[in-house]
C-alpha cells in the first residue's frame, strides 16, 4: 500500500483529466505523475530511502502537490512544516523528525536555520523562480541551498515503479502543539490516510468531475488530508490558491467553475459580507466547515443566501483528520454528526468507564484513522492512545443515535479561527523578555475569530513597556497567529493558595470588563 498508488490509478485511467490548477499553470494526471516520478528519481539519486523523513516547507503550490507525492513515492515521510515558522521553529521540527532533506519555497528560504543548526540535513531543494536554475553552484542563489527543485527534475525518468509499504509504515508527519508548549509529531500511516481519503470520498460525495479549491494551508491536517488528498484519491481537479484572500479567491472560484468549497467559520462569515460572492458560489454545489462548531445563526443566513447547506464534522490531526461526519442525508443540526465508517467514538469518565447514551465526558475513537502515534515520544503516545482509543482531550455527549455534540475543548486552548494555540508556548516566550516579571495567556471572545489571544503581564518593578512592543516581540519569535492580539498590564494574576494561576479568573476578569 502506498498513498501514491490513487496518482498512479488516475494517471493510468485518466491521464488528460485536469489534476492541479496553479494560477496560469495547469497539470493533468498523466503530467502530475510525470513531475512526482522525476522528482523520486532525484531524490533516490540524492540518497533518500524509504522510511527518510523530508520536510516541505512552503506554501500552497503546485510544488507542493508535486514534492508531496514524489517523496511518498519514495517511501519516504513527508513532514509539513508550518510556512509560519519562525528560523527557530524550523530548527526543532527539523531536528525533532530527524530529516535528512529539505524542499523549501524560496519565500521561506530566510527562515531556514543555519546547517550547523539542523544536525542531519544533508541537502536543501528550493523552488527558484520560473526559468532558473537555482542551486549552490548559481550565482545570486539563496545561502545554505544545494538544488533547485526544477533544475533538479530536469532531464529525469518520467516512470518509476512506487515503492511497496506496508500499510502501518508512517507517510506523514504532521505537528501538532502538545500541553508542554513543544509541538509533537503525529505519525500518520499509509493506511490512515488511505482509509480516511476513501471515508471522505463516500461521506461527502466527492468524484472524478468535481473542482476543489484549496486556500487553507496545506501543511495542516485537514488541507492535506480531507481536502488535497481526498481530491487527488477521487481523481478530482485541485484549485490551487496560496492563501485566503477573499477578493483573490473568490475571483479564482468564479474562473474555475469551483464545485466545491471548504473553510472554517472565520472566513463564512467574511464572505457574507461581501456582494460580490455570489458569481464566486455559482458553481458550488458542496460547502464544509471544520476546525471550530459554526454558529447555527451564520448557517442559516448562507443558506438564505447561496441555497447551500453548511456541512460539519469532527476531528483531529491525531485522526487524519476526519472521525465524525453530519450527513447531507440526514443533517441534525447542532450536532457534528456520527461517526464515519469503520470508526468508533465513545465517550469516556476521568477513569476510563464507557459513559452511557446522553452523558457529558471525554471523546474517544478508534479504528483505522487512528494514527500511529507521536514521533520519538512513546510518553505522549502512552497518554493518548489507551488500548487502540485515542483520547481527545475534548468533552463532548451522544446521543440516543449516536450523533455527537461538542460541548467544550482542552480548558486552557485557544481556538483563533480555527488554528489552535497553547498559551504554554506563548508564555514560554514572554517569560524571555526581561521586563516581564509573570504572565499568564488566555484565549478571549471575538465574534470573528472565535476566540483571540490575550496576554496577561505583570512588569519587574520600575519595568516600562508597550502592548505593541510585547506583540512585535512575540512575532519574533513565534508564528504570527500565536502572538497576543490583545495585552493587559496588571499589578498581580490572581492565585490559588498553592501560587498556582487562575485562569479562570482571568477569563471572567475579561469577559467582565468587555
Amino acid at each position: 500500500m502506498n498513498i501514491a498508488d490513487a496518482l498512479d490509478r488516475n494517471a493510468l485511467f485518466f491521464p488528460d483529466h485536469e489534476a492541479l490548477v496553479d494560477g496560469p499553470r495547469r497539470w493533468t494526471y498523466g503530467q502530475y505523475q510525470r513531475d512526482a516520478n522525476r522528482l523520486a528519481h532525484a531524490l533516490t539519486d540524492l540518497g533518500v530511502e524509504k522510511g527518510d523523513r523530508v520536510c516541505l516547507f512552503m506554501g500552497n503550490s503546485a510544488e507542493f502537490a508535486i514534492a508531496f507525492y514524489g517523496i511518498l513515492k519514495v517511501g519516504a515521510i513527508v513532514v509539513s512544516i508550518s510556512s509560519m515558522s519562525r528560523r527557530g521553529e524550523v530548527e526543532y521540527l527539523a531536528n525533532n523528525s530527524e530529516a535528512r532533506t529539505v524542499i523549501v519555497g524560496l519565500d521561506y528560504v530566510a527562515e531556514l536555520p543555519e546547517r550547523s543548526d539542523m544536525a542531519l540535513v544533508e541537502q536543501v531543494i528550493a523552488v527558484m523562480p520560473s526559468g532558473t536554475d537555482g542551486g549552490a553552484d548559481v550565482p545570486g542563489s539563496p545561502p545554505g541551498v544545494d538544488h533547485s527543485f526544477w533544475a533538479l527534475l530536469d532531464g529525469r525518468e518520467e516512470t518509476f515503479s512506487t515503492v511497496y509499504t506496508d500499510r502501518e509504515d508512517g507517510a506523514e508527519i504532521i505537528y501538532t502543539s502538545g500541553t508542554t508548549g513543544k509541538p509533537k509529531g503525529v505519525v500518520l500511516t499509509h493506511g490512515n490516510v488511505v482509509s480516511n481519503t476513501f471515508s471522505t470520498m463516500y461521506e461527502a460525495g466527492v468524484s472524478r468531475d468535481d473542482r476543489i479549491v484549496c486556500f487553507l494551508p496545506m501543511y495542516h491536517s485537514f488541507a492535506q488530508n480531507f481536502i488535497f488528498n481526498s481530491t487527488v484519491r477521487a481523481g478530482a481537479t485541485l484549485v490551487i490558491v496560496p492563501k485566503f484572500e477573499a477578493e483573490n479567491v473568490l475571483r479564482v472560484m468564479a474562473e474555475q467553475k469551483v464545485t466545491r468549497w471548504h473553510a472554517v467559520p472565520t472566513i463564512y462569515i467574511l464572505v457574507l459580507g461581501m456582494p460580490e460572492a455570489d458569481e464566486a458560489f455559482r458553481h458550488v454545489n458542496y460547502c464544509f466547515s471544520a476546525a471550530s462548531t459554526m454558529p447555527q445563526e451564520i448557517a442559516r443566513q448562507w443558506y438564505e443566501r447561496f441555497g447551500l447547506k453548511i456541512n460539519e464534522g469532527y476531528g483531529l490531526t491525531e485522526s487524519t483528520p476526519s472521525a465524525v461526519y453530519n450527513h447531507t442525508v440526514r443533517h441534525k443540526a447542532g450536532t457534528v454528526g456520527t461517526p464515519i465508517m469503520n470508526v468508533e467514538v465513545q465517550i469516556w469518565d476521568a477513569d476510563g468507564n464507557v459513559l452511557p447514551v446522553g452523558s457529558t465526558g471525554e471523546i474517544v475513537i478508534k479504528g483505522p484513522n487512528v494514527m500511529k502515534g507521536y514521533y520519538n515520544n512513546p510518553v505522549a503516545t502512552a497518554e493518548s492512545l489507551v488500548n487502540g482509543w485515542l483520547r481527545t482531550g475534548d468533552v463532548g455527549v451522544l446521543d440516543e443515535e449516536g450523533y455527537l455534540t461538542l460541548v467544550d475543548r482542552i480548558k486552557d486552548m485557544v481556538n483563533s479561527a480555527g488554528l489552535k494555540i497553547w498559551p504554554r508556548e506563548v508564555e514560554e516566550v514572554l517569560y524571555t523578555h526581561a521586563a516581564i516579571e509573570e504572565c499568564a495567556v488566555i484565549g478571549v471572545a471575538d465574534p470573528v475569530y472565535g476566540e483571540n489571544v490575550k496576554a496577561c503581564i505583570v512588569l519587574r518593578p520600575g519595568a516600562t513597556l508597550h502592548s505593541d512592543d510585547v506583540v512585535v516581540f512575540c512575532k519574533e519569535r513565534l508564528s504570527s497567529y500565536k502572538a497576543p492580539k490583545i495585552v493587559e498590564f496588571m499589578e498581580f494574576l490572581p492565585k490559588s493558595p498553592t501560587g498556582k494561576i487562575l485562569k479562570t479568573e482571568l477569563r471572567k476578569m475579561s469577559e467582565g470588563s468587555e
